[in-house]
């Protein structure tokens, strides 16, 4: 944590967000960070092929799929460095995996929050997505990268 106010109070945007690290509060920063983006890719895709009539759960699977491409390429670049535990095809595996349970997550808790709790389905995709959020990474760091 001292690390993370560190950077931040001298406005360290390298070390915040650039320079390697296995800092796991840097790296949680990060994956927030790296989250908004993917989360603007999936959320605008989503949003944006529902304007067509598909219904919304149809749209999250291909919002999904641009995010978690996203989200994949931002991770490696700047959170993860190091190498997987499992490979290169392992690591691919392994983090379509975990975000496909992420999706299953997202569809179930979009359609609870939409259909019975009455909100807007892009409300509940914002939802789903902080929740769904803290699994992804806690998985990915378990599953994957480990300490580094």
């Amino acid at each position: 944590m001292k690390e993370f106010f560190r950077l931040a109070l001298k406005f360290n945007i390298k070390g915040l967000l650039i320079e390697p690290t296995t800092n796991v509060v840097l790296q949680a920063f990060r994956a927030l960070f790296v989250g908004v983006i993917a989360f603007i890719a999936d959320a605008g895709l989503l949003w944006l092929i529902s304007l067509s009539g598909i219904h919304y759960l149809i749209c999250a699977v291909f919002g999904f799929i641009v995010g978690v491409t996203v989200n994949f390429i931002l991770s490696v670049k700047f959170i993860f460095r190091n190498k997987a535990r499992v490979g290169k095809m392992g690591e691919i595996t392994v983090y379509v995996l975990v975000g496909a349970v992420g999706l299953g997550m997202t569809a179930g808790l979009m359609w609870l929050f939409t259909e019975y709790a009455g909100l807007f389905y892009m409300v509940s995709k914002i939802i789903a997505t902080f929740i769904v959020f803290i699994w992804n990474f806690v998985s990915r760091k378990v599953f994957l990268y480990g300490k580094g």
